[in-house]
């Protein structure tokens, strides 16, 4: 809150000309991560008690147990990158039984309030060089700014581990340890890598996910589909209709809204309504808009007629909705 309206011009003239998945992750950025290699000989346990949105694990050498809120285990080995979904707090194990018994035990909580995580030594745990054996690991905490992170958090499940080849594993641990030596740029260095390897992450999740990855995902790797996504999330305020939307995929309207629905799992305008209430909905808690200008923006002429819609979709006015979220 606060923007200047020419920032949050730029902002949305942004956001219209990147594709969906960008648009989300704009929400939910690695700043002033500090956790960058992790050196641990078994037994050992880290409890991440960050309360972050969304987490990241990636294992370099060795591995361990990732132990869920709910109960979960899953393995994780050298090559594995994890993304743990939600805000509780979850486990990392060099094997499930080491939590029952005596072992070294860690905490990461790096966003509170007193929180120490810009020492070389972080709650007990060694960063830097280390013998081969010990397992190595690269841990980034993701702050999300507003709500527009949302819709992509909802699209993930649980947990998500996605596998690289070794030649990835050896460059990303070069660059944490350059990262974890404090010289400068390092803290920039370690953020922008962070935030690298979540998009990868993301991607590689989302091709190999195939029929279970979200339809706005699918839908930009569709020869047909692509151009009149692109087209929509470019310019969504313009007044699409599946007629132009048909001509921007070069197919006829009835066969583009037939393969649009198959696709994405919903018919082509009830998507275009749902992609722009999602983004009134973050201009509504993340800037100071009027309602009439976040209507305009997202393709409505007038206050009234994006109330009524949004309301229909949200269930609550945006007024009423902007005051909810304060």
């Amino acid at each position: 809150m606060g923007e200047t309206l020419g920032n949050i011009g730029d902002r949305l003239r942004y956001a219209a000309r990147v594709d969906p998945l960008s648009s989300l992750l704009s929400g939910i950025r690695a700043e002033g991560s500090v956790v960058s290699h992790a050196l641990l000989a078994a037994p050992w346990s880290i409890r991440f008690a960050d309360g972050a949105p969304l987490t990241m694990v990636s294992v370099l050498r060795g591995g361990g147990t990732l132990l869920l809120p709910d109960g979960t285990e899953r393995a994780v080995r050298a090559g594995d990158t994890a993304l743990v979904n939600g805000t509780a707090p979850f486990s990392l194990a060099d094997r499930p039984g080491t939590l029952d018994g005596p072992h070294a035990a860690y905490e990461i909580a790096c966003f509170g309030p007193h929180a120490e995580c810009t020492d070389e030594e972080l709650g007990g745990i060694h960063w830097g060089d280390g013998p081969q054996e010990a397992t190595s690991l690269i841990v980034g905490a993701y702050r999300a700014s507003g709500h527009r992170h949302e819709r992509l958090l909802r699209a993930l499940p649980p947990v998500l581990v996605v596998s690289e080849d070794a030649e990835v594993c050896t460059w990303l641990e070069t660059a944490a340890a350059d990262a974890a030596r404090l010289t400068a740029g390092s803290q920039a260095l370690m953020d922008r890598l962070l935030d690298w390897a979540l998009v990868c992450t993301l991607r590689s999740w989302f091709d190999r996910a195939g029929a279970d990855a979200p339809g706005w995902y699918r839908g930009l790797a569709d020869p047909v589909l692509s151009p009149a996504l692109r087209a929509f999330h470019d310019r969504p305020a313009e007044a699409w209709t599946v007629g132009s939307l048909a001509e921007r995929a070069g197919v006829s309207r009835a066969l583009f809204a037939k393969r649009f629905t198959a696709l994405m799992g919903r018919p082509p305008l009830a998507y275009l309504t749902e992609c722009r209430m999602e983004e009134a909905a973050a201009l509504l808690t993340d800037t100071d808009l009027s309602i009439a200008q976040i209507g305009r923006s997202v393709g409505y002429a007038d206050a009234f007629g994006f109330s009524a819609a949004f309301k229909r979709h949200r269930g609550l006015s945006p007024r009423t909705f902007r005051a909810a979220a304060a």
